[in-house]
């Protein structure tokens, strides 16, 4: 039996504001092409199908018209909710389309109910996890200690292995987790609890392989225990890793070979550093000015519209950090310190120079700011109460120094 292990679709998710529906459409329409290809038997999905507990419309033709290809293309289907889906909403008429080859596991009770497939050699038992919530199951077995999803898993493997000696036969596990040894990034919803909700590898022994999800980047814990990732590239620390699932056939005896097999990517993400100069000015960025950007500007002050500048090189440069190759000293000294026995001109000066990372005000700011402290000392000079050899910056003069410079950079 021939199995393509993939998870984490995550439909409906937005990469930082933009839809990523078109994208997973193209991998998903991929996807069933390589089943059709390389005569796939069985597509297994380990969760986070939907992004969101409350799915869009779209989102569902979306997963509606995945399901359907793969079927076309061949292959029944195995679906487990992840820790984004919510169980009632992707399992609603669950049992009906079952029927049609496509089985959507949501319930907690049907861990230990295997969806059996059988081919030339006979039976292959499918076991669909379904993400399991301590707090939420431990009421169904008041028993059994169930504090945290070590204990759990642990649980219902027990229950999978005890169903599997009565049936016999070869066996896949689905399961929604972290595991011990993986390395997770920045864009899975954490359900570790601190680190206690690791879930040692030991406690999938026993099956021929074991399909896992909820890391996004591929990985093999060992060679029947792997993560296939997400289709899509949800976050720039997951740029350089690929994007595809697992290959899995059994032979007779259980698992014989498993390789990898590679999805499109339909915008490839880079990240880059280096002045804004630098890089608008750069003939060896125009590779990647219709990819996915993110940008680290190393100018010493940030420069404005730094963003707009970008896009209109780059249009989909989506992210930008200022992170300044020559970062000023930081000083202890106290605001107080920092203003006593200063003149107007001064404090201003060292206002810029500090909001600034070190840089003053320029020739033609000094200038604008000599004016503006010199027009306010006239204006108050003329006033009964003025006391000309005390006078600091009013708030309206200060606001007005600051839009003169702030023309001045623009």
């Amino acid at each position: 039996m021939r199995i393509l292990h993939t998870s984490d679709w995550h439909i409906g998710r937005t990469f930082h504001g933009h839809s990523t529906i078109g994208n997973l459409r193209t991998v998903l329409a991929a996807l069933a092409a390589e089943v059709r290809e390389r005569s796939v038997d069985v597509v297994v999905v380990a969760g986070d199908i939907f992004d969101s507990a409350t799915p869009s419309a779209e989102a569902y033709t979306v997963l509606e018209a995945a399901v359907v290809a793969l079927r076309e293309a061949g292959a029944s289907v195995v679906l487990t909710s992840g820790n984004h889906d919510s169980a009632t909403r992707l399992g609603f008429m669950s049992r009906f389309s079952g029927l049609a080859g496509v089985h959507v596991v949501t319930r907690q009770e049907q861990h230990s109910v295997p969806i059996t497939i059988s081919d030339e050699f006979g039976p292959v038992h499918f076991y669909g996890i379904p993400y399991l919530e301590p707090a939420l199951l431990r009421h169904h077995y008041p028993d059994v200690p169930l504090k945290n999803h070590e204990q759990v898993l642990g649980f219902v493997m027990d229950r999978i292995r005890a169903d599997l000696a009565d049936r016999g036969g070869r066996s896949v596990v689905l399961s929604h987790c972290f595991a011990v040894g993986v390395e997770p990034s920045d864009v899975e919803r954490d359900i570790t609890s601190g680190g206690i909700d690791y879930v040692p590898l030991s406690v999938f022994d026993g099956p021929d392989y074991v399909a896992l999800g909820h890391i996004h980047g591929r990985s093999m814990l060992s060679e029947r225990v792997r993560y296939s990732g997400a289709p899509l590239h949800y976050s720039f620390s997951e740029a350089s890793k690929p994007r595809g699932g697992w290959l899995v056939d059994l032979n007779a005896d259980g698992l014989s070979t498993v390789e990898w097999v590679d999805l499109p990517v339909p915008r490839a993400l880079s990240v880059i550093a280096g002045s804004l100069d630098e890089i608008l000015a750069d003939a060896a960025h125009a590779t990647i000015e219709d990819h996915w950007l993110s940008v680290i500007l190393t100018d010493q002050v940030r420069p404005l519209d730094g963003m707009r500048k970008l896009q209109a090189r780059f249009g989909h440069c989506v992210t930008l950090e200022h992170r300044p190759a020559v970062t000023a000293d930081a000083t202890e000294t106290t605001y107080a310190e920092r203003v006593r026995a200063r003149t107007d001109a001064e404090i201003v000066s060292g206002f810029l120079e500090f909001v600034r990372n070190g840089i003053g005000p320029n020739e033609l700011e000094t200038d604008i700011l000599s004016s503006v402290l010199t027009e306010v000392a006239l204006g108050e000079a003329d006033e009964p109460t003025a006391q000309p050899e005390k006078t600091r910056v009013s708030p309206t003069a200060a606001r007005r120094t600051v839009d003169s410079l702030a023309e001045v950079d623009a």
